[in-house]
């Protein structure tokens, strides 16, 4: 197959015609006869071959290397009678028939940056995900005798930024011993277990120690 010179207003009109009813110019997948005329008409045209332009930018949007890549033959062009290769694409000689496609590409460059613009506003004021876990400890007194309800007021009285308190009760362990489980949620970012464990340890004349029941990240 070959197509008039499509640097001249026929070769246009004929490619334009063609790619009415067919996606590439030869089968239905890009091949190396698209990228030979592709080369060939060096940029888009005017919007008067608006199949031409459909096909364009279709197949601008694969990379030189996909495009180098295709299988297939190259479409020879034919100019003056002569077969003859695709023109390069910085031939000065030819006469440029194409309308300009700068004020096509900064309209669409426009509407990208806005729309990335918008992306990323949407995208700053959705709310990040906070990180929590939920966990359960026992905290063991040293006897029978320690006071359980002292000791759970002294450890709600621990007030951390992400720490909350939540359910608790009294497990008998032996001898009339009981342990306090209580439950807490944690911001994993801002609480360490480590240092909560060591702040109820802290009261070291009614907690023997502390124990993590269970730990679930929510």
């Amino acid at each position: 197959m070959a197509f008039s010179d499509v640097k001249s207003a026929k070769g246009l009109t004929e490619l334009n015609n063609f790619l009415a009813d067919n996606s590439y110019i030869v089968g239905y997948a890009p091949s190396k006869a698209d990228t030979s005329v592709f080369d060939a008409l060096a940029k888009a045209p005017s919007a008067e071959y608006a199949n031409i332009a459909r096909w364009y930018r279709h197949i601008s949007s694969f990379s030189a290397n996909e495009r180098n890549g295709w299988a297939g033959s190259a479409v020879p062009q034919v100019s003056g009678g002569k077969t003859t290769t695709a023109p390069a694409a910085d031939d000065d000689d030819d006469v440029d028939l194409f309308g300009s496609d700068e004020e096509d590409d900064a309209e669409a460059e426009r509407i990208k940056e806005e729309r990335v613009k918008a992306y990323s506003e949407k995208k700053s004021k959705k709310p990040a995900l906070i990180a929590k876990s939920s966990i359960l400890l026992d905290v063991k007194p040293w006897d029978d005798e320690t006071d359980m309800k002292q000791m759970e007021a002294n450890v709600r009285t621990i007030e951390m930024d992400g720490l909350l308190w939540g359910a608790s009760k009294l497990i008998p362990l032996a001898y009339g011993i009981k342990k306090l489980q209580i439950m807490c949620v944690i911001e994993d970012d801002k609480v360490s277990v480590d240092e909560l464990t060591e702040k109820i340890e802290a009261f070291e004349d009614v907690v023997q120690s502390v124990d993590i029941a269970a730990f679930n990240k929510i």
